[in-house]
């Protein structure tokens, strides 16, 4: 009689602490130097090699499945130009495959690694509550996003900040025309999304509703500019972007400007982002999710 093989050890996830977690934070936002990013992970984690496991659970994973998968029969996605500001702009339009009658319709703007298949699966799961959603691509002006996600973040450098909003208010207008929608538009925004998202909802008075995942606040003197009701979604341990928190709650205060903002104890920035081994919240995120689903369906009804 065969004996069974005994069975493999499991395989041990490597420890993450929080100041690692901080360190690959300040490497893609702030300084963008692998190099230093490595050696400071290479100190925490106590070898080269225990740095070279850590590192992809920190960073965003192309390859994990998309919650809604591309060929889904319950939605209709392609690839589209339409005009930005200045010149055309590409995008991931995406709609319920069922649609009947005019729908409100969402953009929804990827974090600083461009359109990839994490935020066009985030575009099917908003056309799946039943909107019209538009994923554009801001890297467009620049050749559109590259597959290498280092690359891509390095593009956001060069990107001109009043062109990206300008296209971003030329979004809505596209949006505001389609024959399919109910001339309602609103958008939801992740990182730098989150902040591009906040300064859409200052340069265009017609967006009816904007949500911010752990977005950078526009300036205080913007703020009163704002006609869109705002949902605005914090990580508890995002240091770096709830520093702006009190200052913009104070401004829109004054402002009278419509809005509801949650900070997720706990929680690290991109905690929406499940391709993220690391920094991902399924509590947070499931709850940030329903509450934004609902606010769209109110607002753009």
């Amino acid at each position: 009689m065969t004996k069974p093989s005994p069975a493999s050890p499991a395989v041990k996830r490597p420890a993450i602490t929080q100041a690692m977690i901080d360190a690959y934070d300040e490497y893609t936002h702030l300084t963008l130097d692998r190099r230093r990013f490595m050696e400071q992970l290479t100190r925490l984690a106590g070898s080269g090699a225990a740095a070279a496991a850590i590192a992809p659970l920190l960073a965003a994973n192309s390859a994990r499945a998309a919650i809604i998968a591309e060929d889904d029969s319950r939605v209709t996605g392609e690839d589209i130009s339409h005009p930005g500001s200045g010149g055309e702009m590409k995008g991931y339009l995406v709609k319920p495959a069922s649609q009947s009658g005019k729908l409100g319709t969402v953009i929804v703007v990827h974090e600083n690694r461009g359109l990839n298949p994490h935020i066009r699966d985030v575009a099917r799961r908003v056309a799946l509550e039943g909107f019209v959603a538009l994923a554009p691509d801001f890297l467009s002006p620049l050749g559109g996003t590259p597959a290498d996600e280092d690359k891509a973040r390095d593009q956001f450098s060069k990107l001109d900040a009043a062109q990206t909003v300008a296209n971003a208010v030329a979004t809505v207008a596209f949006l505001r025309g389609r024959e399919d929608g109910n001339g309602k538009v609103g958008a939801v925004g992740f990182c730098w999304g989150g902040g591009t998202v906040n300064m859409l909802a200052v340069n265009a008075p017609d967006l009816a509703a904007a949500v911010a995942y752990y977005g950078m606040q526009p300036k205080a003197e913007d703020v009163p500019k704002i006609k869109a009701a705002l949902l605005l979604h914090y990580a508890g341990l995002d240091t770096r972007i709830n520093a702006g928190i009190d200052a913009f709650r104070k401004e829109l205060d004054a402002a009278e400007v419509e809005y509801t903002l949650y900070v997720y104890e706990g929680a690290n920035h991109a905690f929406n982002n499940d391709t993220s081994a690391a920094r991902y919240d399924k509590n947070a995120a499931d709850l940030a999710w329903g509450r934004t689903i609902a606010f769209l369906k109110e607002k753009l009804a």
